[in-house]
């Protein structure tokens, strides 16, 4: 396995340690414990995506879902069951989980929903006006801007 030192990235910037504590955790984590359960992550319009997570054997009461510091943690406690029964194959597996999903800035979560087995998310990207591309007017000839004063349009 192949080890990447970002040594250079923390002295050369200010502010992108997010970006390569992500690049650590994406590289250190062990691909075979994280592929259950199995999950689609979709893009339903430019600024809209969805997360689909198949949770066969699990009903609404028994998922969490939270947002806390730009991660999305999806989990699921499958309370004990009263009935005894004898299986003779049982491969719908009905384990505990806890799955994480880092969010970019401004992403946020608007919704979920349970239904055929498969838990789905619903999230969007909102940038604020701020930080949305602006055009500069450019005035012709001898035509004076004060000095504070900058037209501004907001671009899509």
């Amino acid at each position: 396995m192949r080890t990447f030192d970002f040594a250079p990235l923390y002295r050369a910037s200010v502010g992108f340690d997010q970006i390569a504590d992500m690049m650590d955790r994406a590289l250190a984590s062990d691909v075979s414990a994280q592929s259950y359960p199995p999950y689609n992550i979709e893009k339903t319009a430019d600024d809209a995506y969805r997360i689909s997570i198949a949770v066969a054997g699990f009903s609404a009461e028994d998922l969490a879902i939270e947002v806390k510091e730009n991660a999305l943690v999806v989990t699921a406690r499958k309370a004990p069951s009263k009935e005894e029964r004898t299986y003779l194959h049982r491969g719908i597996a009905t384990r505990s989980f806890e799955r994480k999903f880092q969010l970019a800035d401004h992403v946020r979560v608007t919704g979920a929903a349970h239904e055929d087995g498969m838990l789905h998310i619903n999230l969007v990207r909102e940038v604020p006006e701020a930080l949305k591309p602006r055009r500069i007017e450019i005035t012709r000839g001898n035509g004076a801007i004060e000095a504070d004063v900058v037209d501004a349009k907001a671009v899509n």
